[in-house]
């Protein structure tokens, strides 16, 4: 959540015109995350997030925009888009696309209590479950193909430690049949920032635009990577156990992810370790941006290693 595409209040004001929502009251833009351009929006019905995609076109969008409507519509809590005058989700802002979606209230959690872990999990299994029904397609586009690829395009830049961790890890996950693990409609980005609570309730499950159809078990791995970590980025044991055990209340898992378990906590740290490699190597320019810290994911993967 970037600004890399910049906005006045002319622009806005007509991009708004298409939408019954009232007329622009404010505007700013938010500077957390790293993919799209954001900026909270006030008009005089409500408060909405607009989105300006970076990296998605046209034709990819409907699949994340009918998800976010389609897991509200399924009592799970996630932002719904807002149609156009003509019925769309998307409209042209700048020569890209653009969505509006409602703004949910509560706040990201930085360091998430046992109890917010849990709800998570169980959240997490029944947007696993619902995912099942959807019947759109979309492949994971940050797949061990695209890790082998971004691999190649920011090796020179690498230290050889760094360098000899990841081609070992992907040597490691080359032959992991994951093909074989129960799929499902996954979020595939699910850190904390991704996700909004008042309390112990969450109130919404955010930033779906990595959303594709793969591996639960991976989606779940991804988040306790994240939700789990304590300060000395190893994973809180107890936090595991709970995390597991709140997610199979409501989806069990096979014996053979059970197996798995360990190379899919292995996975998402390589994939995270390999993106944030990249945006540190190679920055892309914007008004407002965060680089996260790479380490935390390196050092995180030689823990699973280990």
């Amino acid at each position: 959540m970037s600004v890399y595409t910049v906005v006045n209040q002319a622009e806005l004001e007509a991009f708004l015109a298409d939408f019954d929502q009232g007329s622009l009251v404010a505007f700013e833009g938010i500077s957390a995350g790293i993919e799209n351009t954001n900026y909270f929006v006030d008009t005089t019905t409500g408060r909405f997030v607009l989105t300006i995609f970076e990296h998605h076109d046209f034709d990819e969008l409907p699949y994340f925009l009918d998800i976010m409507a389609f897991m509200a519509e399924h009592k799970i809590p996630t932002a719904h888009p807002k149609p156009t005058l003509n019925g769309s989700y998307l409209k042209e802002l700048k020569g890209k696309p653009a969505a509006l979606v409602e703004r949910l209230t509560g706040s990201g959690v930085d360091h998430p209590t046992q109890t917010q872990c849990e709800v998570m999990a169980e959240n997490l299994a029944k947007f696993h479950l619902a995912g099942q029904e959807y019947d759109q397609f979309r492949a994971n586009d940050r797949d061990l193909h695209w890790m082998k690829n971004t691999f190649q395009e920011i090796k020179t830049f690498l230290p050889e430690d760094e360098t000899a961790l990841i081609e070992s890890e992907i040597h490691y996950q080359n032959n992991i049949d994951w093909s074989q693990l129960p799929s499902s409609v996954i979020h595939a980005d699910l850190f904390c920032d991704n996700a909004l609570f008042n309390g112990d309730e969450l109130s919404g499950i955010i930033d779906l635009y990595y959303a594709c159809n793969s591996t639960m078990l991976y989606d779940l791995a991804v988040m306790v990577n994240d939700w789990c970590r304590l300060p000395d980025l190893s994973l809180s044991q107890e936090k595991i156990q709970a995390v597991l055990q709140a997610y199979q209340a409501v989806r069990q898992l096979t014996e053979q992810e059970h197996q798995s378990w360990q190379a899919a906590l292995r996975m998402g740290a390589l994939r995270f370790f390999l993106s944030r490699l990249k945006d540190k190597h190679m920055p892309r320019e914007g008004e407002m941006t965060q680089i996260k810290d790479p380490n935390v994911f390196k050092n995180l993967l030689i823990s699973h290693r280990n």
